[in-house]
């Protein structure tokens, strides 16, 4: 997987490592850990029910604002900000419309490199995803059990589609106000530092009439770090947020069970009780979505 980075970047002299061993810290042992679930997650059949539960309502509510009756897809523009490894901006360029997902983290873009770029044919790849899983195995055959993938093929889009996977800070990428017809966040917001600025910045880069989909828990990620900032907002206040910066909140659906990264052989089992919601920009809204004063609506 690592050998097929050499091109990713224009600018990778820039990070270059000196030859020699290097120490690899537990958190970054963590992250990696994550990245291989996260191709059962996006790219498995064994994922397929997670991707039901998160992926399909989105684009459900894609197709029912879009139709194709009344808008062609290829001139609708759709973000997927925390794209991970692809695959929910991937299926909403299979439907025609112009996809764009964005992703941060360096093993995430690399994996969903090889994935996307890489991958020849349907289950060409295996890999063992829970062998690091010590604790709440049934049997040492389900904690070594294989995982193939990807289930379809990337290189599968339709003809003239349009898909892309841009990196960096979603903050620092999108900046130009009215761009996007419309914003899909899954298991994304409550990654910020500032739930608020993310949602500002929702707001500013959506197109007026524009509409942000989004779908997940309040995990937030930073509230348990210590020299990190971090703001951590109640669903109800988040929504009196929401509204305030100028969003109109058109469907609300609470308490949708949904899991993450889940081995389904385990003994233990997380779910989250995931909101689902649909908000639209006014039409003539400013893109900041303040008043005269500077001060949220």
């Amino acid at each position: 997987m690592l050998q097929q980075t050499a091109d990713m970047f224009e600018n990778r002299h820039s990070y270059a490592m000196e030859d020699g061993a290097h120490k690899i810290s537990g958190q970054d042992m963590e992250k990696v850990k994550t990245t291989l679930k996260q191709f059962v997650r996006d790219w498995s059949r064994e994922g397929q029910a997670e991707r039901d539960a998160c992926y399909s309502p989105i684009i459900r509510e894609i197709d029912n604002l879009f139709p194709p009756s009344r808008i062609h897809p290829s001139s609708v523009t759709v973000l997927v900000p925390g794209a991970g490894l692809g695959r929910l901006a991937f299926e909403i360029a299979r439907k025609g419309f112009v996809s764009q997902g964005n992703e941060f983290s360096l093993f995430m873009l690399i994996a969903s490199h090889f994935v996307l770029n890489c991958s020849p044919c349907i289950e060409c790849y295996t890999l063992y995803p829970w062998i690091n899983n010590l604790n709440n195995s049934k049997s040492m055959s389900d904690q070594i059990r294989p995982v193939k993938f990807p289930d379809i093929n990337p290189d599968s889009l339709p003809p003239h589609s349009s898909f892309s996977m841009i990196a960096g800070d979603f903050l620092d990428v999108y900046t130009s106000p009215g761009c996007w017809d419309c914003v899909a966040t899954c298991y994304f917001i409550d990654t910020a530092h500032n739930v608020i600025e993310y949602i500002e910045t929702i707001f500013k880069i959506l197109k007026p009439g524009g509409y942000w989909i989004n779908h997940g828990p309040l995990l937030y990620h930073f509230e348990d770090l210590p020299d990190q900032p971090s703001i951590e907002l109640s669903y109800d206040v988040l929504k009196r947020v929401i509204c305030d910066i100028g969003f109109n909140m058109l469907k609300e659906e609470t308490d949708l069970p949904s899991t993450y990264l889940q081995d389904r052989t385990s003994m233990m089992k997380y779910e989250y009780d995931c909101v689902f919601f649909v908000c639209q920009k006014p039409e003539g809204a400013p893109h900041d979505g303040l008043n005269k004063d500077g001060v949220i609506r």
